[in-house]
Protein backbone atom coordinates (compact mmCIF):
# COMPACT_ATOMS: atom_id res chain seq x y z
CA UNK A 1 0.00 0.00 0.00
CA UNK A 2 1.16 3.16 -1.19
CA UNK A 3 1.35 5.62 2.57
CA UNK A 4 3.64 8.15 1.38
CA UNK A 5 4.44 10.04 -1.92
CA UNK A 6 7.56 11.98 -2.43
CA UNK A 7 7.74 14.40 -4.81
CA UNK A 8 10.40 16.49 -6.95
CA UNK A 9 9.92 20.25 -6.44
CA UNK A 10 11.40 21.64 -10.21
CA UNK A 11 9.80 20.25 -13.21
CA UNK A 12 7.36 18.50 -11.25
CA UNK A 13 5.83 21.05 -8.36
CA UNK A 14 7.01 23.59 -10.56
CA UNK A 15 7.31 24.46 -13.94
CA UNK A 16 10.97 24.71 -14.77
CA UNK A 17 12.42 27.27 -17.27
CA UNK A 18 16.42 26.53 -17.41
CA UNK A 19 16.61 29.35 -20.30
CA UNK A 20 14.87 32.35 -17.98
CA UNK A 21 17.81 31.34 -15.26
CA UNK A 22 20.29 31.78 -17.70
CA UNK A 23 19.70 34.92 -18.85
CA UNK A 24 19.04 35.87 -15.43
CA UNK A 25 22.98 34.92 -14.98
CA UNK A 26 24.17 36.40 -17.64
CA UNK A 27 22.37 39.76 -17.04
CA UNK A 28 24.36 39.63 -13.83
CA UNK A 29 28.03 38.67 -15.99
CA UNK A 30 28.16 35.15 -16.13
CA UNK A 31 29.08 35.21 -19.85
CA UNK A 32 29.57 31.58 -19.61
CA UNK A 33 26.15 30.73 -17.25
CA UNK A 34 24.98 28.54 -20.16
CA UNK A 35 27.57 25.65 -19.67
CA UNK A 36 26.97 26.07 -16.00
CA UNK A 37 23.24 25.85 -15.71
CA UNK A 38 21.99 22.51 -15.68
CA UNK A 39 18.25 21.04 -15.73
CA UNK A 40 18.84 18.40 -12.83
CA UNK A 41 22.15 18.76 -11.53
CA UNK A 42 24.24 21.66 -11.40
CA UNK A 43 28.38 21.90 -11.24
CA UNK A 44 31.15 24.36 -9.88
CA UNK A 45 30.07 26.50 -7.20
CA UNK A 46 26.58 26.32 -8.43
CA UNK A 47 26.73 22.69 -7.44
CA UNK A 48 28.64 23.28 -4.36
CA UNK A 49 25.92 25.10 -3.03
CA UNK A 50 22.83 22.65 -3.75
CA UNK A 51 25.08 20.09 -2.17
CA UNK A 52 25.52 21.92 0.84
CA UNK A 53 29.54 22.16 0.73
CA UNK A 54 29.17 25.71 0.36
CA UNK A 55 26.80 28.09 2.05
CA UNK A 56 24.56 30.91 0.80
CA UNK A 57 27.39 33.94 1.60
CA UNK A 58 30.25 31.98 0.47
CA UNK A 59 28.54 31.27 -3.05
CA UNK A 60 27.72 35.05 -3.13
CA UNK A 61 31.28 35.96 -3.03
CA UNK A 62 32.45 33.40 -5.28
CA UNK A 63 29.69 34.29 -7.64
CA UNK A 64 30.80 37.83 -7.61
CA UNK A 65 34.40 36.82 -8.50
CA UNK A 66 33.25 35.70 -11.65
CA UNK A 67 31.79 38.44 -12.82
CA UNK A 68 33.82 41.22 -11.60
CA UNK A 69 31.89 42.63 -9.31
CA UNK A 70 30.41 42.23 -6.01
CA UNK A 71 26.36 40.46 -6.41
CA UNK A 72 24.05 40.63 -3.64
CA UNK A 73 21.73 38.29 -2.12
CA UNK A 74 18.66 39.81 -3.30
CA UNK A 75 20.50 39.28 -6.86
CA UNK A 76 21.38 35.85 -6.47
CA UNK A 77 17.60 35.25 -5.70
CA UNK A 78 16.72 37.13 -8.58
CA UNK A 79 18.43 34.56 -10.73
CA UNK A 80 17.85 31.55 -9.34
CA UNK A 81 14.45 31.78 -8.88
CA UNK A 82 14.44 32.42 -12.61
CA UNK A 83 14.36 28.44 -12.90
CA UNK A 84 10.72 28.84 -11.81
CA UNK A 85 8.08 29.23 -14.95
CA UNK A 86 5.24 28.92 -13.44
CA UNK A 87 3.44 27.23 -10.24
CA UNK A 88 0.23 25.83 -11.39
CA UNK A 89 -2.50 25.94 -8.87
CA UNK A 90 -3.70 22.65 -10.33
CA UNK A 91 -0.53 20.96 -9.07
CA UNK A 92 -1.14 22.80 -5.36
CA UNK A 93 -5.10 21.92 -5.37
CA UNK A 94 -3.87 18.35 -6.15
CA UNK A 95 -1.26 18.56 -3.50
CA UNK A 96 -3.60 19.65 -0.95
CA UNK A 97 -6.25 16.78 -2.21
CA UNK A 98 -3.93 13.70 -1.58
CA UNK A 99 -3.57 14.74 1.79
CA UNK A 100 -6.94 15.04 2.57
CA UNK A 101 -7.38 11.05 1.11
CA UNK A 102 -4.40 10.18 3.85
CA UNK A 103 -1.07 10.31 1.90
CA UNK A 104 1.79 11.95 3.68
CA UNK A 105 4.02 13.78 1.46
CA UNK A 106 7.46 14.67 1.08
CA UNK A 107 9.20 17.01 -0.80
CA UNK A 108 12.73 15.85 -2.28
CA UNK A 109 14.52 18.45 -4.01
CA UNK A 110 18.26 19.56 -5.07
CA UNK A 111 18.09 23.00 -4.04
CA UNK A 112 19.48 25.75 -2.45
CA UNK A 113 18.95 28.58 -0.45
CA UNK A 114 18.12 31.21 -2.66
CA UNK A 115 15.33 29.36 -4.00
CA UNK A 116 14.15 28.24 -1.36
CA UNK A 117 14.17 31.72 -0.39
CA UNK A 118 11.03 31.96 -2.22
CA UNK A 119 9.29 28.52 -2.05
CA UNK A 120 9.83 28.58 1.76
CA UNK A 121 7.79 31.53 2.45
CA UNK A 122 4.56 33.45 2.46
CA UNK A 123 5.11 34.53 -1.31
CA UNK A 124 5.35 31.19 -2.65
CA UNK A 125 1.60 30.36 -3.21
CA UNK A 126 0.47 34.12 -3.42
CA UNK A 127 -2.24 33.12 -0.70
CA UNK A 128 0.17 33.49 2.47
CA UNK A 129 1.87 30.23 2.21
CA UNK A 130 4.94 28.30 1.50
CA UNK A 131 6.04 24.93 0.17
CA UNK A 132 5.42 23.04 4.24
CA UNK A 133 1.96 24.12 4.16
CA UNK A 134 1.36 21.47 1.69
CA UNK A 135 4.02 19.11 2.47
CA UNK A 136 4.29 16.75 6.13
CA UNK A 137 8.60 17.01 5.91
CA UNK A 138 10.58 18.71 3.14
CA UNK A 139 14.42 17.24 2.47
CA UNK A 140 16.67 19.37 0.41
CA UNK A 141 19.96 18.60 -0.84
CA UNK A 142 21.51 21.61 0.50
CA UNK A 143 20.58 20.41 4.24
CA UNK A 144 20.88 17.25 3.52
CA UNK A 145 24.57 17.40 1.88
CA UNK A 146 23.63 14.79 -0.97
CA UNK A 147 22.37 15.59 -3.90
CA UNK A 148 19.60 13.05 -6.26
CA UNK A 149 20.48 11.09 -8.00
CA UNK A 150 22.68 9.70 -5.03
CA UNK A 151 21.22 6.67 -3.72
CA UNK A 152 22.24 7.87 -0.32
CA UNK A 153 19.36 10.47 -0.85
CA UNK A 154 16.86 7.84 -1.20
CA UNK A 155 17.90 6.23 1.53
CA UNK A 156 18.45 8.47 4.26
CA UNK A 157 14.67 10.03 3.63
CA UNK A 158 13.44 6.58 3.86
CA UNK A 159 15.46 6.08 6.89
CA UNK A 160 14.08 9.36 8.76
CA UNK A 161 10.02 8.86 7.21
CA UNK A 162 11.15 5.28 8.81
CA UNK A 163 8.90 3.70 6.02
CA UNK A 164 9.20 0.56 3.06
CA UNK A 165 10.59 1.89 -0.31
CA UNK A 166 7.57 0.07 -1.35
CA UNK A 167 5.00 2.42 0.87
CA UNK A 168 6.77 4.94 -1.22
CA UNK A 169 5.54 6.86 -4.75
CA UNK A 170 8.27 9.04 -5.81
CA UNK A 171 7.86 11.89 -8.40
CA UNK A 172 10.22 13.42 -10.15
CA UNK A 173 11.15 14.62 -13.91
CA UNK A 174 14.97 13.51 -14.18
CA UNK A 175 15.14 9.79 -15.35
CA UNK A 176 18.29 9.60 -14.14
CA UNK A 177 16.84 10.43 -10.52
CA UNK A 178 13.83 8.01 -10.98
CA UNK A 179 16.18 5.04 -12.07
CA UNK A 180 18.35 5.94 -8.57
CA UNK A 181 14.93 5.94 -6.79
CA UNK A 182 14.11 2.23 -8.69
CA UNK A 183 17.06 0.75 -7.33
CA UNK A 184 16.45 1.60 -3.88
CA UNK A 185 12.95 0.17 -4.34
CA UNK A 186 10.73 2.54 -4.75
CA UNK A 187 7.96 2.79 -7.08
CA UNK A 188 8.48 6.06 -9.95
CA UNK A 189 6.37 8.26 -11.96
CA UNK A 190 8.18 10.56 -14.01
CA UNK A 191 6.46 12.89 -15.58
CA UNK A 192 7.71 15.61 -17.90
CA UNK A 193 8.62 19.37 -16.96
CA UNK A 194 5.60 21.06 -17.49
CA UNK A 195 2.90 18.33 -17.66
CA UNK A 196 -0.21 18.20 -16.37
CA UNK A 197 0.68 14.75 -14.08
CA UNK A 198 -2.41 15.70 -11.20
CA UNK A 199 -5.25 13.09 -13.15
CA UNK A 200 -2.28 10.24 -14.35
CA UNK A 201 -0.82 10.27 -10.97
CA UNK A 202 -4.14 8.02 -10.00
CA UNK A 203 -2.82 5.60 -12.12
CA UNK A 204 0.14 5.00 -10.33
CA UNK A 205 -1.83 4.81 -6.73
CA UNK A 206 -5.11 3.10 -7.84
CA UNK A 207 -3.78 -0.09 -6.85
CA UNK A 208 -3.45 0.71 -3.59
CA UNK A 209 -6.17 2.15 -1.59
CA UNK A 210 -5.24 5.52 0.51
CA UNK A 211 -5.22 5.35 4.01
CA UNK A 212 -8.59 6.72 5.83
Amino acid sequence: MIRTIIFDLGGVILTLDQSQAVRRFLALGLSDAEQRLDPYTQQGIFGDLEAGMIDAETFRQELGKLVGREVTFQECCHAWQGYAKELPQRNLDLLKRLKAEGYRLVLLSNTNPYMMEWVDSPRFDGKGHGIRYYMDACYLSFEMKVMKPDETFFRRVLMAEQISPSECLFVDDGPRNVAAASQVGLRTFCPANGADWTTEIYEYLQENAPLR
